[in-house]
Protein backbone atom coordinates (compact mmCIF):
# COMPACT_ATOMS: atom_id res chain seq x y z
CA UNK A 1 0.00 0.00 0.00
CA UNK A 2 1.22 3.16 -1.36
CA UNK A 3 -0.18 6.56 0.68
CA UNK A 4 0.52 9.91 -0.87
CA UNK A 5 1.40 12.45 1.38
CA UNK A 6 -0.41 15.15 0.05
CA UNK A 7 -3.61 12.79 0.54
CA UNK A 8 -3.12 12.06 4.48
CA UNK A 9 -2.91 15.62 5.14
CA UNK A 10 -5.90 16.70 3.42
CA UNK A 11 -7.47 13.78 5.74
CA UNK A 12 -6.10 16.12 8.43
CA UNK A 13 -8.09 19.05 6.55
CA UNK A 14 -10.90 17.59 6.13
CA UNK A 15 -11.26 16.14 9.72
CA UNK A 16 -10.19 19.69 11.11
CA UNK A 17 -12.46 21.41 9.53
CA UNK A 18 -15.50 19.48 9.97
CA UNK A 19 -17.04 18.71 6.95
CA UNK A 20 -16.34 18.46 2.82
CA UNK A 21 -17.53 21.85 2.35
CA UNK A 22 -15.58 24.41 4.27
CA UNK A 23 -12.37 21.89 3.63
CA UNK A 24 -12.69 22.60 0.55
CA UNK A 25 -13.32 26.64 1.05
CA UNK A 26 -10.29 26.56 3.19
CA UNK A 27 -8.02 25.09 0.48
CA UNK A 28 -9.30 26.41 -2.08
CA UNK A 29 -10.75 23.60 -3.98
CA UNK A 30 -14.09 22.57 -5.21
CA UNK A 31 -15.95 20.04 -2.95
CA UNK A 32 -15.85 17.72 -5.90
CA UNK A 33 -11.97 17.09 -6.21
CA UNK A 34 -11.65 17.05 -2.13
CA UNK A 35 -14.09 14.54 -2.08
CA UNK A 36 -12.10 12.73 -5.05
CA UNK A 37 -8.99 12.50 -3.79
CA UNK A 38 -10.32 11.39 -0.18
CA UNK A 39 -11.73 8.65 -2.60
CA UNK A 40 -8.62 7.62 -3.74
CA UNK A 41 -6.89 7.49 0.17
CA UNK A 42 -9.66 5.18 1.07
CA UNK A 43 -9.13 3.03 -2.00
CA UNK A 44 -5.90 2.78 -1.09
CA UNK A 45 -6.26 2.24 2.62
CA UNK A 46 -9.10 -0.32 1.66
CA UNK A 47 -11.09 1.08 4.51
CA UNK A 48 -13.79 3.45 4.55
CA UNK A 49 -11.95 6.76 6.55
CA UNK A 50 -14.79 8.79 7.64
CA UNK A 51 -18.20 8.49 8.21
CA UNK A 52 -19.99 11.58 6.40
CA UNK A 53 -23.54 13.43 7.43
CA UNK A 54 -25.11 16.52 5.35
CA UNK A 55 -23.52 18.44 7.75
CA UNK A 56 -20.18 16.78 9.27
CA UNK A 57 -17.66 13.92 8.77
CA UNK A 58 -16.85 11.94 11.67
CA UNK A 59 -13.25 9.84 11.28
CA UNK A 60 -13.61 6.29 11.54
CA UNK A 61 -10.99 4.32 13.57
CA UNK A 62 -8.85 3.78 11.26
CA UNK A 63 -9.10 7.30 10.10
CA UNK A 64 -8.37 9.07 13.58
CA UNK A 65 -4.97 6.63 13.27
CA UNK A 66 -3.84 7.77 10.19
CA UNK A 67 -5.18 11.50 11.08
CA UNK A 68 -2.89 11.27 14.16
CA UNK A 69 -0.19 10.18 11.52
CA UNK A 70 -1.02 12.89 9.19
CA UNK A 71 -0.91 15.41 11.71
CA UNK A 72 2.34 14.25 13.13
CA UNK A 73 3.65 14.90 9.22
CA UNK A 74 2.23 18.36 8.47
CA UNK A 75 3.52 19.47 12.40
CA UNK A 76 7.46 18.24 10.94
CA UNK A 77 7.06 19.55 7.62
CA UNK A 78 5.72 23.48 9.45
CA UNK A 79 8.43 23.29 11.72
CA UNK A 80 10.97 22.58 8.97
CA UNK A 81 9.70 25.00 6.85
CA UNK A 82 9.80 27.64 9.72
CA UNK A 83 13.16 27.17 10.35
CA UNK A 84 14.59 27.07 7.33
CA UNK A 85 12.77 30.54 6.74
CA UNK A 86 13.98 32.04 9.97
CA UNK A 87 17.55 30.98 9.27
CA UNK A 88 19.80 33.75 11.27
CA UNK A 89 16.84 35.93 11.78
CA UNK A 90 15.13 37.31 14.51
CA UNK A 91 12.20 35.89 16.33
CA UNK A 92 9.26 36.06 13.68
CA UNK A 93 6.44 34.46 12.68
CA UNK A 94 2.39 35.48 13.15
CA UNK A 95 0.09 34.77 16.54
CA UNK A 96 -3.86 35.00 16.49
CA UNK A 97 -4.93 35.79 19.71
CA UNK A 98 -8.49 36.34 21.27
CA UNK A 99 -8.95 38.49 24.63
CA UNK A 100 -12.05 38.78 26.38
CA UNK A 101 -13.18 42.53 25.45
CA UNK A 102 -13.13 43.75 28.75
CA UNK A 103 -9.57 42.39 30.77
CA UNK A 104 -8.40 42.39 27.04
CA UNK A 105 -8.66 46.60 26.77
CA UNK A 106 -8.17 47.11 30.49
CA UNK A 107 -5.19 44.65 32.05
CA UNK A 108 -4.06 42.89 28.72
CA UNK A 109 -3.40 45.84 26.51
CA UNK A 110 0.01 47.09 27.68
CA UNK A 111 1.39 43.49 28.15
CA UNK A 112 0.56 42.91 24.43
CA UNK A 113 2.10 46.36 23.64
CA UNK A 114 5.48 45.26 25.66
CA UNK A 115 5.35 42.04 24.05
CA UNK A 116 5.32 43.35 20.51
CA UNK A 117 8.26 45.64 21.58
CA UNK A 118 10.04 42.68 22.38
CA UNK A 119 9.33 41.34 19.56
CA UNK A 120 9.21 43.41 16.32
CA UNK A 121 9.09 40.87 14.17
CA UNK A 122 6.15 38.84 15.13
CA UNK A 123 2.51 39.57 13.40
CA UNK A 124 0.32 40.02 16.34
CA UNK A 125 -3.18 39.84 15.50
CA UNK A 126 -5.68 40.54 18.56
CA UNK A 127 -8.98 40.15 18.22
CA UNK A 128 -10.96 41.46 21.05
CA UNK A 129 -14.40 39.48 21.81
CA UNK A 130 -16.08 37.29 24.54
CA UNK A 131 -17.31 34.12 22.16
CA UNK A 132 -16.70 30.52 23.54
CA UNK A 133 -16.94 28.48 20.81
CA UNK A 134 -14.08 26.33 19.39
CA UNK A 135 -10.83 28.41 18.34
CA UNK A 136 -11.19 29.32 14.65
CA UNK A 137 -7.82 28.90 12.19
CA UNK A 138 -6.73 32.57 12.16
CA UNK A 139 -6.91 32.34 16.17
CA UNK A 140 -3.92 30.25 17.69
CA UNK A 141 -4.28 31.20 21.04
CA UNK A 142 -7.80 32.10 23.71
CA UNK A 143 -8.12 33.84 26.72
CA UNK A 144 -11.24 33.05 28.06
CA UNK A 145 -13.28 33.52 31.42
CA UNK A 146 -15.68 30.30 32.18
CA UNK A 147 -17.05 28.11 34.94
CA UNK A 148 -14.96 25.14 33.20
CA UNK A 149 -12.33 24.98 30.40
CA UNK A 150 -13.80 23.01 27.17
CA UNK A 151 -12.65 19.66 26.82
CA UNK A 152 -11.62 20.17 23.62
CA UNK A 153 -8.73 21.87 24.01
CA UNK A 154 -5.53 22.59 26.15
CA UNK A 155 -6.62 24.71 29.06
CA UNK A 156 -4.16 26.36 31.06
CA UNK A 157 -4.99 28.33 34.47
CA UNK A 158 -4.83 31.99 33.75
CA UNK A 159 -6.20 33.52 37.55
CA UNK A 160 -9.42 34.24 38.78
CA UNK A 161 -11.69 37.32 38.36
CA UNK A 162 -13.30 38.87 41.52
CA UNK A 163 -16.71 40.64 40.61
CA UNK A 164 -17.47 43.55 42.40
CA UNK A 165 -21.08 45.01 43.00
CA UNK A 166 -19.77 48.80 43.38
CA UNK A 167 -21.66 52.47 43.40
CA UNK A 168 -20.43 56.15 43.12
CA UNK A 169 -21.40 58.80 45.73
CA UNK A 170 -24.40 59.76 43.85
CA UNK A 171 -25.66 56.48 43.95
CA UNK A 172 -25.23 55.30 46.59
CA UNK A 173 -26.63 58.95 48.25
CA UNK A 174 -29.95 58.17 46.26
CA UNK A 175 -29.97 54.22 46.29
CA UNK A 176 -27.69 52.94 49.31
CA UNK A 177 -25.90 50.43 48.86
CA UNK A 178 -27.91 46.92 49.29
CA UNK A 179 -26.74 44.33 52.05
CA UNK A 180 -28.35 41.10 50.73
CA UNK A 181 -27.82 40.34 47.01
CA UNK A 182 -31.73 39.54 46.88
CA UNK A 183 -31.97 43.59 47.06
CA UNK A 184 -30.68 43.96 43.72
CA UNK A 185 -33.70 42.76 42.54
CA UNK A 186 -34.75 46.64 43.26
CA UNK A 187 -31.77 48.55 42.21
CA UNK A 188 -30.66 50.16 38.84
CA UNK A 189 -27.93 47.68 37.65
CA UNK A 190 -25.29 48.53 35.04
CA UNK A 191 -23.43 44.82 33.69
CA UNK A 192 -21.93 43.31 30.59
CA UNK A 193 -23.62 41.52 27.97
CA UNK A 194 -26.07 38.37 28.90
CA UNK A 195 -27.65 35.58 27.13
CA UNK A 196 -31.19 36.49 26.76
CA UNK A 197 -33.13 39.31 28.66
CA UNK A 198 -32.20 38.65 32.29
CA UNK A 199 -29.16 38.04 34.30
CA UNK A 200 -28.34 35.18 37.01
CA UNK A 201 -26.00 35.96 39.82
CA UNK A 202 -24.82 33.51 42.13
CA UNK A 203 -23.41 34.47 45.56
CA UNK A 204 -21.83 32.73 48.05
CA UNK A 205 -21.53 33.32 51.69
CA UNK A 206 -20.49 31.34 54.65
CA UNK A 207 -20.78 28.33 52.97
CA UNK A 208 -24.19 28.85 51.17
CA UNK A 209 -25.42 29.66 47.75
CA UNK A 210 -27.66 32.30 46.85
CA UNK A 211 -29.07 32.94 43.01
CA UNK A 212 -31.22 35.56 42.31
CA UNK A 213 -32.50 36.49 38.73
CA UNK A 214 -31.89 40.33 37.61
CA UNK A 215 -32.75 42.54 34.24
CA UNK A 216 -30.22 45.11 34.27
CA UNK A 217 -30.65 48.58 32.68
CA UNK A 218 -27.77 49.07 31.20
CA UNK A 219 -26.01 46.55 29.35
CA UNK A 220 -22.88 46.47 27.09
CA UNK A 221 -19.42 44.44 26.52
CA UNK A 222 -17.42 47.23 26.66
CA UNK A 223 -16.55 47.81 30.10
CA UNK A 224 -14.51 51.37 29.69
CA UNK A 225 -18.35 52.13 28.92
CA UNK A 226 -19.38 50.67 32.19
CA UNK A 227 -17.18 52.22 33.88
CA UNK A 228 -18.04 55.87 32.86
CA UNK A 229 -21.73 54.73 33.73
CA UNK A 230 -20.79 53.77 36.97
CA UNK A 231 -19.16 57.12 37.58
CA UNK A 232 -22.09 58.78 36.72
CA UNK A 233 -23.99 57.38 39.08
CA UNK A 234 -26.81 55.37 37.20
CA UNK A 235 -26.95 52.50 38.81
CA UNK A 236 -24.99 49.71 41.15
CA UNK A 237 -22.45 47.83 38.69
CA UNK A 238 -21.89 44.49 39.09
CA UNK A 239 -18.11 44.01 37.58
CA UNK A 240 -14.51 42.68 37.49
CA UNK A 241 -12.65 44.11 40.24
CA UNK A 242 -9.77 45.58 37.53
CA UNK A 243 -12.34 47.51 35.86
CA UNK A 244 -12.55 50.00 39.10
CA UNK A 245 -10.25 49.51 41.56
CA UNK A 246 -7.96 52.64 40.98
CA UNK A 247 -11.80 54.80 41.78
CA UNK A 248 -12.76 52.35 44.80
CA UNK A 249 -9.01 53.48 46.27
CA UNK A 250 -9.61 57.03 45.48
CA UNK A 251 -12.46 56.85 47.48
CA UNK A 252 -15.39 57.94 44.10
CA UNK A 253 -16.27 54.21 44.41
CA UNK A 254 -18.02 52.80 46.78
CA UNK A 255 -18.02 48.41 47.23
CA UNK A 256 -21.10 46.25 48.50
CA UNK A 257 -22.32 42.80 49.78
CA UNK A 258 -17.95 42.31 50.33
CA UNK A 259 -18.98 39.58 52.29
CA UNK A 260 -20.13 37.66 49.20
CA UNK A 261 -18.27 36.00 46.49
CA UNK A 262 -20.20 37.04 43.29
CA UNK A 263 -19.95 34.95 40.26
CA UNK A 264 -21.68 35.69 37.19
CA UNK A 265 -19.88 34.19 33.65
CA UNK A 266 -17.45 32.13 36.08
CA UNK A 267 -14.44 33.36 37.76
CA UNK A 268 -11.71 31.36 36.31
CA UNK A 269 -10.11 32.88 33.61
CA UNK A 270 -7.72 30.02 31.33
CA UNK A 271 -5.11 30.62 28.33
CA UNK A 272 -6.73 27.84 25.62
CA UNK A 273 -4.85 25.98 22.49
CA UNK A 274 -6.02 23.19 20.61
CA UNK A 275 -4.05 20.09 21.05
CA UNK A 276 -3.23 19.11 17.77
CA UNK A 277 -2.26 22.37 15.92
CA UNK A 278 1.18 23.40 15.67
CA UNK A 279 2.56 25.81 17.97
CA UNK A 280 5.58 28.14 16.03
CA UNK A 281 8.54 29.23 17.99
CA UNK A 282 6.34 32.54 17.83
CA UNK A 283 3.17 31.12 19.62
CA UNK A 284 5.11 29.60 22.23
CA UNK A 285 6.89 32.39 22.09
CA UNK A 286 3.73 34.64 23.24
CA UNK A 287 2.01 31.97 25.27
CA UNK A 288 5.01 31.77 27.68
CA UNK A 289 5.36 35.76 27.85
CA UNK A 290 1.19 35.97 28.84
CA UNK A 291 1.76 33.06 31.22
CA UNK A 292 4.36 34.71 33.03
CA UNK A 293 2.25 37.88 33.02
CA UNK A 294 -0.80 36.07 34.56
CA UNK A 295 1.51 34.49 37.30
CA UNK A 296 3.29 37.38 38.22
CA UNK A 297 -0.81 39.05 38.99
CA UNK A 298 0.19 42.38 36.94
CA UNK A 299 -2.94 44.31 36.73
Amino acid sequence: MNLDQSHLTLLVDIIDAGNLSQAARLLKMTRANVSYHLNQLEKAVGAQLVRRTTRRVEPTEVGWRLYEHGRTIRNEIVAAQETITHLGQGLQGRVGLSVPSGYGQMVMSDWLVEFKQLYPGIVLDVVFENRIDNLRDEVDVAIRILPEPPPQMVAREFGTVRYLACASQACVAVHGLPTELAQLRSLPLLTANVVGRHLSLRGYRQGEREEVMLAPTLISDHYPFLREGILAGLGIGLVPDYVVNDVIASGQVLTALDDYRLSIFGTNMYLLYLPNRHQTRAVRTCIDFLMDKARSGER
